[in-house]
């Protein structure tokens, strides 16, 4: 007897249906066939035992399963549980004539229970798009996939419990979750806040133009000035989620199986901090079964790299080509994924190996070839991709003791959400692009137009600095997000004058 059950396969953040095909007849073999990875093959035992634990038999006959398509490997220990009950339904032990109607994925424990899987929810999205009836999966995964309307999504616990299910024996209820409240719910409870930061008035200032635009960010100060502080604060600022990004970076979380047990939506800006020694495959994506990097974590969100020149060079250059595309491609032999990759940068990095450096106190304690060789730890074309270069300089005394009220972050959010809603209004024809750090050099030239003198402004600064094409156009970048922070419809003069003081890298040797 031949019966079909369905799974799923991720490929990226993307779901390929898997049709399992188990075949019963004479003789007593296993045949596991449709490039299956070995723990896909182990399947068997767990399988054969969570069976004889439940009170059901192993058929003594020859089974024959495919996994279709035969050329897409399939990976994980996810197919236990349609791969049990298509040899349940195949061998005339249990009934189920709804089996074909549903995508089911579940790792099998010896007992029975059911452990859970990643990428729930492009497994969810996939299968309404084929238009399955529902979507069987572990019970800590419900919530994810229950995202997805127009498909029923039943949460179970254990093998005997689907079994009942789709015999008719038992009534599931399945999950339901109110996206849009569940989306609203988790908008306004930030852990950290700009009112928590005493002084500093120029540094929130190039953070709020940050926010505001979406522009990379460098920090380079001494040791206690606040980076760390100023730079986790940053997603307190940043205009709320949509809906559609919430769902992206849910997807790209998902598959990467970094959601917790019963969560739903990533409603909240991701930041991500790796340390240091990451290697570059751990930030960009990839291994022997590519999984998303950390620059993918922090899609839609803010990526810090705190002590930027203790990062190993080749890591910081493979995320070159990332940061102007917003997405990575990781190709294999066989196959490529694109991993979504629209983050925005948050560098932190101290001015030498003492710290201390153009300190106003402190006397710096290295020579000057040491601070340059430090300093060109950051490579030039990195550099270049980073719109504001922001020097970062100790609290006194007075402002640390000041009772004066801070600005509260929902203050700062509230202008940077009104120069967003600009750009949004600026690119609504243009697909891809959502704030002025993503336009590419057709929108620039019609968007950054400048007056005479703000050319004569640009000009000398690029002679001075010695500023390349790229750095030229990322000032106008800012400059325009400048101008949106004030409400102006052009770029005025001022507004390019303070767009240029935020190159302070380019300036030969960090000198002065």
């Amino acid at each position: 007897m031949l019966v079909k059950t369905f799974g799923s396969a991720v490929f990226g953040v993307d779901a390929t249906t898997i049709t399992i095909e188990v075949n019963m007849d004479t003789g007593i073999n296993f045949f596991l066939v449709g490039l299956p990875d070995s723990a896909v093959k182990e399947s068997q035992h767990r399988i054969t035992a969570a069976l004889k634990n439940n009170g059901l038999g192993w058929p003594g006959k020859k089974i024959t399963i495919n996994m279709a398509p035969a050329d897409i490997r399939k990976e994980g220990s996810a197919y236990d549980l349609p791969i049990a009950l298509g040899i349940l339904s195949a061998s005339g032990q249990k009934l189920m004539p709804q089996i074909g109607e549903y995508v089911i994925m579940g790792e099998l424990s010896l007992d029975g229970s059911l452990q859970p899987i990643k990428g729930a929810l492009p497994i969810a999205i996939q299968a309404r798009k084929e238009g399955f009836k529902g979507f069987i999966l572990p019970k800590q995964n419900a919530r994810e996939a229950a995202i997805v309307n127009d498909l029923e999504v039943y949460g179970v616990e254990e093998l005997t419990e689907v079994v009942d299910f789709l015999t008719g024996e038992l009534s599931l209820a399945p999950t339901v979750v109110n996206t849009r409240e569940e989306f609203n719910q988790h908008l306004e409870n930030p852990a950290f806040d700009f009112s928590e930061v005493k002084g500093q008035e120029n540094i929130k200032r190039a953070l709020e133009i940050a926010a505001a635009g979406g522009h990379n960010v460098i920090l380079i100060g001494p040791p206690g000035a606040g980076k760390t502080m100023l730079a986790k604060r940053m997603p307190t600022v940043l205009p709320p989620m949509t809906l559609n990004e919430s769902l992206e970076t849910t997807k790209i979380h998902s598959v990467a199986g970094r959601l917790s047990t019963n969560a739903s939506l990533v409603a909240e800006r991701p930041f991500r901090s790796p340390h240091h020694s990451i290697s570059d495959v751990a930030l960009v994506g990839g291994g022997g079964v590519p999984q998303p990097g950390e620059i993918s974590l922090a899609h839609n969100g803010i990526l810090f790299l705190d002590e930027l020149p203790e990062f190993k060079r080749t890591v910081l250059e493979v995320m070159r080509q990332p940061m102007e595309d917003r997405k990575v491609n990781i190709s294999r032999a066989r196959f490529s994924v694109d991993y979504p990759a629209s983050f925005m940068l948050v560098a932190s990095m101290n001015p030498c190996p003492c710290g201390y450096f153009n300190h106003p106190s402190k006397d710096c304690v290295c020579s000057p070839g040491i601070v340059q060789k430090y300093l060109n730890k950051i490579s030039g074309p990195l550099l270049d991709r980073i719109d504001l270069h922001v020097e970062v300089t100790p609290v006194g005394f007075d402002e640390m003791a000041s009772e004066r009220k801070e600005e509260r972050s929902a203050d700062i959010r509230a202008r940077v959400v009104a120069a967003r809603e600009v750009q949004t209004l600026r690119f609504k024809e243009v697909e891809g692009v959502y704030c002025n750090a993503q336009m590419e050099t057709r929108q620039l030239r019609e968007v950054c137009k400048i007056s005479k003198e703000g050319q004569d402004l640009l000009r000398h600064a690029i002679d001075k600095l010695n500023l390349s094409a790229r750095a030229y156009d990322r000032i106008l970048k800012v400059a325009r997000t400048i101008a949106d922070l004030e409400n102006s419809p052009n770029i005025e003069t001022n507004h390019l004058a303070e767009g240029i003081q935020y190159r302070s890298l380019d300036r030969e040797g960090w000198m002065g």
